[in-house]
């Protein structure tokens, strides 16, 4: 999770754009959708490490808040 799952995100769109360029160079429509649907699998994956790591944010937060209640006690 986090820095590794961007990383991974960032690649799946680079190479995406790559095979989308290369298509619409040598005609390839097929090469060209397929550069298209990596890059959307990129920004999904971005989307859920964004998502995950949020989570673990607030799950972190949480965590904090009810150890300072127990504080008080």
């Amino acid at each position: 999770m986090g820095i590794d799952d961007k990383f991974d995100a960032k690649g799946d769109k680079l190479k995406g754009k790559v095979d989308e360029v290369i298509g619409k160079v040598t005609d390839d429509e097929s090469r060209v959708v397929k550069g298209k649907a990596e890059q959307a699998e990129g920004s999904i994956k971005d989307t859920v490490a964004d998502a995950k790591a949020h989570l673990k944010d607030t799950m972190d937060t949480s965590h904090d808040d009810r150890r300072d209640d127990a504080d008080r006690l």
